[in-house]
């Protein structure tokens, strides 16, 4: 499985933890170990969105696929 596949598939189940507080996520794309995301209801105002991709999300994608993974957000 590539390494887009697995990250693309990581997320999809870790959206249901976003959708439970009224948000979701968009994957805009992946370009190597760089994965663009956009947050999206209640996850694209909330003040807390930084630390959701960078210390929730990109955490999860390094320990459980590659430890080069990067998130940047897309607005």
């Amino acid at each position: 499985m590539d390494l887009a596949k697995k990250i693309t598939d990581r997320l999809n189940e870790l959206r249901v933890n976003l959708q439970a507080d009224g948000g979701d996520l968009e994957i805009v794309k992946i370009e190597g170990k760089k994965v663009y995301l956009s947050l999206r209801g209640a996850c694209g105002c909330c003040p807390h969105a930084t630390i959701t991709l960078k210390q929730g999300l990109e955490r999860i994608l390094k320990d459980e696929i590659d430890p080069e993974i990067e998130i940047e957000r897309v607005l």
